[in-house]
């Protein structure tokens, strides 16, 4: 019996956007999806039981900060990730492969997963956030903290500066120790401001570890996905896409530099999701505005990842409405008594928190602000990725394109 299954139950008219199911072992995955991610086993200030009150169907947990704490084979023997962090839900675990590059490249060309993953466009000042650099590893040099040869990526520990190689077989052997359901193939990723040359030596290198990454998977109860590199150039997203497409993975996830601005991002994806196998589901990594999502879900994308709306109400007291962001530690909010949003049936506005009281819990830097503030922004994505399935459904997705494109072009 096969543990995993799509299936496409709407498609728009005007677009390739649809609508369907991805079923797991431990359950669904409705698409379009938004993925919250839950770097180490764990979405900061809220707690499993929350997130399912709020409608969240699946996590993202991370590879390379478990594998180092507390350890792949801890978390094994604790019963794996669905046990140890007390969540019964389809969970995916990424490759590792960002972070060697979070280590590397984004270092030395000043690239990030949230901001100024477009360098040609400036970051907003509410919707987007800078990354913060990196941490250095102890005992590290002021460069890149990684070394990549065709073996794999060798790199030093934030944590304790301790050397690691990270290969597609280790990768694929401690997703498999975490118990994720869903777990993808290690690659390279690129910069943005990497050279046409540099993009392709690592395309080849990451077909070459995607076989090694299939050849190394042992467990049947595990949906592989297969990751489309190539950066900006059409050619090489093609090839990629020609080439992933040819191994029998479960789904395809898009990764690597999506080029240097929104518009790069939406010919990449126009170019390489035609090629992609229609009866399996596109992950796009990484990102998480509305208007990206909209634009990408337009193009055939099925779920995506963003570390956005849990950062953003973290770091910054921003949250999410309807008509755009409001960053809470704005003095204008100091004496409102409304909530985030009136009518959102988050647990933070349906308990009648005000705006003010957020404001006081952000600027006093209490942990229920935390809570508060991220559980809404996690609601409104739920909500906003049920009305985006709602649109495909009924018809009028293009509508609800348009109207996503103009409220977002305000904020």
């Amino acid at each position: 019996m096969n543990n995993f299954f799509f299936r496409i139950t709407h498609t728009d008219k005007h677009s390739r956007a649809r609508a369907g199911v991805f079923r797991t072992p431990h359950g669904d995955i409705h698409t379009p999806a938004f993925i919250p991610v839950g770097t180490h086993a764990s979405v900061r200030g809220v707690a499993p039981s929350v997130l399912k009150q709020i409608g969240v169907e699946a996590l993202l947990a991370n590879t390379y900060h478990l594998m180092l704490r507390p350890g792949a084979d801890v978390v094994a023997k604790l019963g794996g990730l669905h046990e140890f962090m007390r969540w019964d839900r389809p969970i995916i675990t990424d490759s590792g492969g960002f972070q060697a590059f979070s280590l590397g490249a984004s270092i030395e060309h000043g690239v990030g997963k949230i901001a100024n993953i477009f360098p040609s466009e400036p970051p907003r000042s509410a919707g987007r956030l800078a990354a913060p650099p990196p941490q250095r590893p102890a005992g590290g040099n002021k460069k890149s903290f990684v070394r990549i040869t065709e073996k794999g990526v060798e790199f030093r520990s934030h944590l304790d500066g301790s050397k690691h190689l990270l290969t597609p077989e280790k990768s694929i052997e401690v997703q498999e120790k975490l118990g994720a359901d869903i777990i993808l193939a290690f690659d390279e990723c690129t910069s943005p401001l990497a050279t046409r040359a540099y993009t392709e030596r690592a395309l080849e290198r990451t077909h070459r570890w995607a076989v090694r990454s299939l050849t190394a998977k042992k467990r049947r109860d595990r949906a592989l996905f297969g990751i489309v590199q190539g950066g900006a150039y059409r050619d090489l997203r093609e090839k990629s896409a020609h080439f992933i497409t040819t191994l029998p993975f479960s789904g395809f996830a898009i990764g690597g530099s999506l080029g240097k601005s929104k518009r790069d991002m939406h010919d990449i994806l126009a170019w390489t999701i035609p090629l992609l196998t229609e009866n399996k589901p596109r992950h796009l990594l990484g990102i998480g505005d509305r208007d990206d999502i909209v634009e990408a879900v337009a193009r055939g994308i099925d779920w995506f990842d963003c570390v956005a709306p849990t950062r953003l109400a973290r770091r910054k007291g921003t949250v999410f409405t309807s008509t755009g962001n409001l960053n809470l530690t704005q003095a204008r909010f100091k004496k409102d008594r409304r909530p985030i949003e009136a009518g959102c049936p988050c647990p933070t506005c349906a308990a009648g928190f005000s705006r003010a009281y957020l404001r006081h819990l952000v600027a006093a830097q209490e942990p229920l602000a935390v809570e508060l503030a991220t559980a809404h922004n996690l609601r409104f994505m739920t909500s906003f990725m049920a009305r985006v399935r709602e649109a495909i459904a009924a018809g009028r997705f293009a509508a609800f394109r348009k109207q996503v494109l103009r409220q977002t072009s305000r904020v």
